[in-house]
C-alpha cells in the first residue's frame, strides 16, 4: 500500500475509534511497525494527529469534531476528578457560565453552592442535568442547536451574552498550547465562548491532558485570560510550570 493511501486510512481509522496502536496497525496494514511510526511523525507533523505512547488520536480541526457519544465514553474518570477539582473554585460565585462539553457538564453537577445560584449555559444536556436541582435557577442561551455538540450558538445566543456579567465561567477548549492559545474547530462556537471570556469576571478552564500542545481552527482565549486550569495528571509536571508561567494556577487532579 503506497504511503499516501496509508495515510489516509490511518486518519480515518483514528477518527472512526477515537485512537489508533502501531501494533495494530502493523498488522492491519501489512507492513512494518517503524513503518507505521514514520506514517504517524508524518500525520502528527500535519497536525491530524497527536502522538501518544504506543499509538496517537486525532486532533479536532475544522473539518473533523467528536460528538457527544464519543466525547462521554473516553476518559471519563479522568474528566470527574477534574470536575470534582474545579468544582471546588467556585468561591462564592452567584452567577455561573457552564460550557457546551462532558467536563464542563460534570463540574455543574459537582458544585455546591452555599445559597442560590444561577447556571447560564449554551448546553441543552446541562440544562437538563441542572433544571431539577431547587437551589440552581438554569438559563439557557437561545440559538441554533449544534447537534454534534447539542448546545446553541449564532447571535441568539451572543446577543444575550452581550446584556450578562457572569461571577465565574467553567470553559472546555478543543487545543490548548502557549502559542495560540485555547481554540475549537467552528467560528460560530469560538464567538461564543470569546463573549463569555469578556462578560465573565473569573475563568476556569477545565479539559483533559490531551488537549494540551493542540491547537484547532479558531482561538477564543489567551492562556494568561484564566485563573486556573484545571486537567490530570497525564499532563507532565514540566509542562503545566510552562503554562502557569504565563499566569494561571494549574491544577493536575
Amino acid at each position: 500500500m503506497e504511503a499516501t493511501r496509508r495515510h489516509r486510512e490511518i486518519l480515518e481509522r483514528a477518527r472512526s475509534s477515537g485512537r489508533v496502536e502501531v501494533g495494530g496497525l502493523a498488522v492491519e496494514l501489512g507492513v512494518a511497525p517503524e513503518t507505521v511510526r514514520r506514517d504517524l511523525r508524518h500525520l502528527v507533523d500535519r497536525g491530524v494527529l497527536q502522538r501518544v505512547h504506543g499509538g496517537a488520536y486525532p486532533v479536532e480541526s475544522a473539518g473533523y469534531e467528536t460528538d457527544v457519544a464519543t466525547r462521554s465514553a473516553s476518559g471519563l474518570d479522568q474528566k470527574r476528578r477534574i470536575a470534582t477539582a474545579a468544582a471546588q473554585h467556585l468561591d462564592g460565585a452567584e452567577t455561573v457560565y457552564v460550557d457546551e462539553g462532558v467536563t464542563p457538564q460534570l463540574v455543574a453537577e459537582a458544585l455546591r453552592p452555599d445559597g442560590p445560584l444561577t447556571i447560564v449555559t449554551s448546553s441543552l444536556l446541562t440544562a437538563t442535568a441542572l433544571a431539577a436541582r431547587p437551589e440552581v435557577t438554569v438559563l439557557m442561551l437561545g440559538g441554533r442547536v449544534r447537534g454534534r455538540t447539542m448546545a446553541t450558538v449564532d447571535h441568539w445566543a451572543t446577543h444575550m451574552l452581550a446584556d450578562l456579567v457572569i461571577d465565574l465561567a467553567i470553559l472546555g477548549a478543543n487545543g490548548v498550547t502557549r502559542e495560540h492559545g485555547l481554540t475549537t474547530p467552528d467560528p460560530a462556537v469560538a464567538a461564543v465562548k470569546g463573549l463569555v471570556v469578556q462578560r465573565s469576571r473569573r475563568r476556569v478552564f477545565v479539559g483533559i491532558h490531551k488537549k494540551f500542545g493542540v491547537s484547532s481552527f479558531c482561538r477564543f482565549a489567551h492562556v494568561a485570560d484564566f485563573e486556573v486550569l484545571v486537567t490530570d495528571t497525564g499532563l507532565s509536571a514540566t509542562e503545566a510550570h510552562r503554562y502557569a508561567a504565563l499566569g494561571p494556577h494549574v491544577v493536575r487532579a
